[in-house]
Formats: C-alpha cells, sequence, structure tokens
C-alpha cells in the first residue's frame, strides 16, 4: 500500500502525456534489457551499466508507473502480467525509434542521402530532370523527394521543414529565408493562332490592354509578375479565367479564350503564337531559397553547392 501511495504522488492520472514520455522513456531500454535477460547482474553486465544504478532505475520506473512490473528472487527477475503487457509495447516503441533511427542516419549519408527538393511546375517538364540527370552524375546514389508547386506554397513547406531547398520565382526576400537569384526566364505572350496579333514576332505589352488574359491565381508568383507587368504597361488585365498550370492555360489560349504571359515552353504547343514582348522587359528571375540557419545533410549541402554552381546557365538552352 505504501509503495501505491508513493507512485501515486510521482505520476498521477492527469499527469500531461508529454510528462510522462519524458519521465519514462530514459528507462525503457533499461526496462528491456532486464525483462530479456530476467537478471539484473547480466543486464547491467551486457548494457555496460552499474548494477546498482539499474536496479534503481527498475524500482524507479515501478514507482512511476505506480504497478509491479517484476516479481525478484535474488537478483533473478520474472514479469509480472503487467510487465509482460507493458514490455510488449516497450519493445515496439524501441523499434520504432531504431527505425526512425536508421531512416535519419541513412538519409543523411553522403553517398545515399535524401534531398526534398521543390520546384516550380513549369520547371518540371525540362529543368529539373536536366539538372538531376548531372547532378547524380557524381552522385549517383543520392535520392530525391520531388515537389512541385506555387511559390509560396513552397516556401511554407521550407519553414515547416518539409523541404531543404526550393526553386522558385519571384526570389524571395524574407529574414528567415536565404535566397540566391540562379538565371533569368524571359517570357511571351501566348496568343491563338488565328489571333489579329498572331503574325507578328515582337510586341508591345500595351497593345494587348484590350484582350482578355488567362492566369494562374492569385498567390502564383507568375500571376504577380504578369500584374506587375502590365501595370507597368499602364492597364489592369482583363482575367477571363484564372488557373493553376502553365500548360493548361497554353490549351485555354489554343480555345481561343484570352492570351497569356507565360514562359517558354518545354514542347512547342500547337494552335498558340508566342510573341516576344519588347516593352516592358518582360522576365521573371529563378532563384533556389532555404531556410537560414538550418544545418545541411551532406547530401543537401553536395546539391545546393550544384545549384549553386549553375548560376547563369540554370535553363535549358
Amino acid at each position: 500500500m505504501e509503495h501505491q501511495q508513493r507512485s501515486q504522488a510521482r505520476l498521477s492520472p492527469s499527469s500531461d502525456t508529454e510528462d510522462i514520455v519524458a519521465l519514462l522513456a530514459p528507462r525503457l531500454a533499461h526496462f528491456a534489457g532486464v525483462a530479456r535477460t530476467e537478471h539484473v547482474t547480466r543486464a547491467a553486465q551486457e548494457m555496460n551499466v552499474p548494477q546498482s544504478t539499474l536496479s534503481r532505475a527498475m524500482v524507479r520506473l515501478e514507482q512511476d508507473l505506480g504497478v509491479d512490473l517484476f516479481a525478484r528472487r535474488g537478483r533473478t527477475v520474472s514479469l509480472t502480467t503487467a510487465g509482460r503487457t507493458f514490455l510488449a509495447s516497450v519493445e515496439r516503441a524501441l523499434a520504432e525509434i531504431e527505425r526512425a533511427a536508421e531512416e535519419v542516419r541513412a538519409d543523411a549519408d553522403p553517398a545515399t542521402g535524401k534531398v526534398a527538393f521543390g520546384f516550380l511546375h513549369t520547371m518540371g517538364a525540362e529543368t529539373v530532370p536536366g539538372l538531376l540527370h548531372a547532378f547524380r552524375a557524381d552522385h549517383p546514389g543520392v535520392r530525391f523527394s520531388l515537389v512541385q508547386n506555387y511559390g509560396e506554397a513552397m516556401l511554407e513547406r521550407l519553414r515547416a521543414g518539409e523541404l531543404d531547398l526550393c526553386l522558385t520565382s519571384p526570389v524571395p526576400d524574407a529574414p528567415d529565408l536565404v535566397a540566391r537569384r540562379l538565371d533569368e526566364q524571359k517570357l511571351r505572350l501566348v496568343v491563338p493562332a488565328d489571333h489579329r496579333l498572331a503574325g507578328r514576332r515582337r510586341i508591345r505589352l500595351a497593345e494587348a490592354a484590350e484582350e482578355m488574359f488567362v492566369t494562374l491565381e492569385p498567390g502564383y508568383g507568375m500571376r504577380r509578375i504578369t500584374d506587375d507587368l502590365c501595370q507597368e504597361a499602364g492597364f489592369k488585365p482583363r482575367i477571363a479565367f484564372e488557373g493553376e498550370e502553365a500548360e493548361t492555360l497554353r490549351g485555354l489560349v489554343a480555345a481561343g479564350l484570352g492570351v497569356a504571359l507565360l514562359p517558354p515552353p518545354a514542347v512547342p504547343r500547337p494552335g498558340v503564337v508566342e510573341l516576344t514582348v519588347t516593352a516592358p522587359r518582360a522576365a521573371r528571375e529563378i532563384g533556389v531559397a532555404w531556410l537560414d540557419g538550418r544545418p545541411d545533410t551532406p547530401p543537401v549541402a553536395a546539391f545546393k553547392k550544384f545549384l549553386l554552381s549553375r548560376r547563369g546557365h540554370l535553363l535549358p538552352d
């Protein structure tokens, strides 16, 4: 009875889960070792822990839980019913911890580790596959977790620790991020093949002031660039359709539903004509970003160095 009263004073049912975990976690491996050998001295030798330390740890664990885990006969012990129930869960927990440790060590391995890499949809067809092909010529075992999304969503995932690096546009300017400009991509005014401007090769953006535009949704970098360029040209674009992917917008243009400012396609799209914009200067900067202060694993550091070495020739010719 006295044993139970002391235990209840140490760990009440109302204790927070985090407090319970912090209290019990350091003793779980010791408990599993004693349970496996059913002998305190032998377990202490196997785990290279003083016997007295191990004995006290087991007593303390029982006090914290408020139940007897072992039946003792000298230095030999056997599990009680409660001890066997607890051991099953402890072994699962320790196995999961071991699995997690192996996973993070594997992800950090210089030769076979993993990089979580985000990039814009418009870079997925040609630019990123080319980059990965070139990088893996010297790092053939490095693995990648690839995420395609628009710029703001990728920056959120950087901050959440879900991405190591991302290619985005515009190049972000935020106190918690590090960003480096890598290249510039010219934008074109895409018009239907039967459009009044389709016979042109070049155009001033102001000449499209009366056109209906198809654009990416607000929050996308290209949408912000489109709005800014049109404002610089002296007009606010009239939006007919908003989408989430550049090639879908090209399809809408081909269907005669509007015009669009877009980066060049990986493969020419039939049904549209792409005009060089002479004024204002129509281009977007592409940069790589990462979270400031976060240490890099060796594979992430290697890929970051590779991307920075591509400054000025990131994009395919």
